[in-house]
């Protein structure tokens, strides 16, 4: 589907509008663990569904369905919403780095000596 016309890529989009929507609801858990904003997700999980549409190809996926390979595509673009190169913007750190940041409003409710600790 490499070359789609924008008017079939921008209604096959369309169609698949509710697949973000389950992935989402699949992942509230992580979602609010990751204190990520749910409308940021959107936006990205959007923005990979029209790649998604844009790179399928039929030929080259073993029979997969454009629905499959839309669900893959999102629940990876999923995992990349919670890395540390995303919600801090650390443009070079690995996608896994438990706990290398930790938002203030974290250290406010765990500890009452924190500006201390941040101080020293």
């Amino acid at each position: 589907m490499g070359n789609l016309p924008i008017e079939q890529r921008n209604s096959l989009v369309e169609q698949h509008l509710w697949c973000i929507d389950r992935v989402m609801g699949q992942n509230v858990s992580l979602i609010r663990a990751a204190h990520l904003d749910k409308e940021d997700v959107y936006q990205s999980l959007a923005a990979r569904l029209i790649r998604a549409v844009e790179l399928y190809d039929p030929e080259k996926k073993a029979g997969g369905s454009l629905k499959g390979y839309i669900f893959m595509s999102l629940r990876y673009e999923m995992r990349t919403c919670s890395s540390a190169r995303v919600q801090y913007g650390f443009g070079h750190a690995p996608h896994y780095l438990p706990h290398a940041v930790t938002p203030i409003s974290t250290l406010e409710e765990s500890d009452p000596y924190w500006q201390m600790k941040i101080a020293a």
